[in-house]
């Protein structure tokens, strides 16, 4: 059904145009906008779902550039049984820890609250990068069908990775391939200091044989430096062009942290995407992103800490005061680029008829000349009161519309005890 958006004031997420319109909405991924003057006859009216929106901004919701849906459950999970105390230890004590127990059950439990999340958060489209090593079949099918039941439009991919043995790699090269066969996705690795040439081959060569991108793990900690120029006798950006990675306009360079300039001009020239994940870096202790030499195409993830992007985006912002060159603009426009990302690749799911509904009770005024002030201070997803996914409305005064949200976390909560006292033993 066709929805109306009465008594809209639009934000062009491009210009930053304020519009006072009524708005009509079609449905479906290909699905257009429209700005009317005057409301449709009765007649016509009956076809709609209206939304009264005086006094509230309408604008493009966002999509997430890199997430983790596998995290999901690990939210009050018990302390490792030793504690890291650097980024390697992190990756071996907690995250291998987590992604080996997952199962079925778990994944889906992880994709179903990762989309609710989104959805709440007016996210309509996630780029995920998922990791079960003990449980790979069908496993990005699986996230598939549960973000599509939420109402989430998605570019999945699987971690290829040979830290488990060869036989873990090749499952995880067989599951892209197969779920390439007959969706949108992209070839997942690691990150180079788990990925051999052997494996890096084949994974590139999927990436030719689907034209599709590769999604990475760049250079986060140090140590994926060291390891490379100790292995390979060269750094991961150069080892990662040699493969012709960085040949792709899908292929997206999460972090980057720690590139050297020979490294920042050879992303800068080449058709890659970079993804700043501040706060997970904050998190891990890993070093801080500076966007100097990277070129333009810099996108805004949450590395599965969380799945509001908007919050995400200030926390660049913010961070970005002292090791960055950031301002209120190049924060909204790094928020923004993936929505170039994805059109330019012709990926489904994120046309204009994904937007997001904000019930933003400002105490001063907010136009076209002041609006990057207010997003930056004032703006946040605890406003999004209704959120159109495709067309379709999936957040409805604040409520999930497409599923049961009560029957989801129930079940999510079974199988996040399931995961913590798997992490126990």
């Amino acid at each position: 059904m066709p929805i109306l958006l009465k008594n809209a004031t639009y934000i062009n997420p491009k210009s930053l145009e304020f519009i006072s319109s009524h708005i009509g909405v079609e449905e479906g991924t290909s699905g257009k906008i429209s700005f009317h003057s005057e409301i449709p006859d009765k007649d016509k009216l009956k076809s709609y779902e209206i939304i009264d929106c005086k006094g509230m901004l309408v604008t493009k919701s966002f999509a997430i550039a890199h997430h983790h849906a596998y995290s999901a459950l690990s939210r009050g999970m018990p302390p490792p049984q030793k504690t890291p105390h650097n980024f390697l230890e992190i990756l071996k004590y907690i995250w291998w820890n987590i992604d080996k127990k997952l199962d079925k059950d778990m994944i889906r439990a992880s994709a179903l609250v990762t989309a609710l999340a989104c959805a709440k958060n007016g996210v309509t489209f996630s780029t995920d990068h998922h990791a079960s090593p003990n449980c790979i079949n069908n496993s990005l099918e699986i996230i598939a069908e549960a973000f599509d039941e939420v109402g989430i439009s998605h570019l999945l991919c699987y971690e290829i990775s040979d830290r488990d043995g060869k036989k873990i790699a090749e499952k995880g090269l067989n599951e892209t391939k197969s779920y390439l066969e007959s969706n949108q996705g992209l070839v997942g690795l690691h990150a180079s200091f788990t990925v051999n040439d052997s494996t890096m081959k084949k994974a590139a060569d999927l990436m030719n044989e689907f034209n599709s991108g590769i999604h990475i793990h760049v250079a986060e900690d140090l140590s994926d430096e060291t390891d490379c120029e100790k292995k390979y006798g060269k750094r991961v950006i150069e080892r990662l062009n040699d493969f012709g990675l960085l040949n792709s306009s899908k292929s997206i360079l999460a972090h980057c942290i720690h590139l050297n300039d020979n490294e920042r001009k050879i992303v800068e020239l080449s058709k890659a995407y970079v993804v700043q994940n501040t706060e997970s870096n904050l998190n891990n202790k890993v070093g801080f992103f500076n966007s100097h030499g990277l070129g333009n195409n810099i996108m805004i993830g949450t590395d599965g800490m969380h799945s509001d992007v908007l919050r995400s985006s200030k926390a660049a912002f913010f961070v970005g005061q002292e090791f960055d060159n950031i301002t209120y603009l190049s924060a909204y426009e790094r928020l923004r680029k993936v929505h170039n990302y994805l059109k330019f690749n012709n990926f489904k799911g994120d046309e204009e008829n994904n937007l997001v509904v904000i019930d933003y009770d400002t105490p001063t005024e907010i136009n076209s000349d002041n609006f990057l002030g207010h997003y930056i201070f004032g703006l946040e997803s605890k406003q999004f009161r209704h959120v159109i996914s495709s067309g379709k409305l999936i957040v409805k005064n604040y409520k999930i519309q497409t599923v049961d949200e009560n029957e989801i976390l129930s079940f999510s909560r079974i199988q996040g005890n399931r995961l913590f006292k798997s992490l126990l033993l």
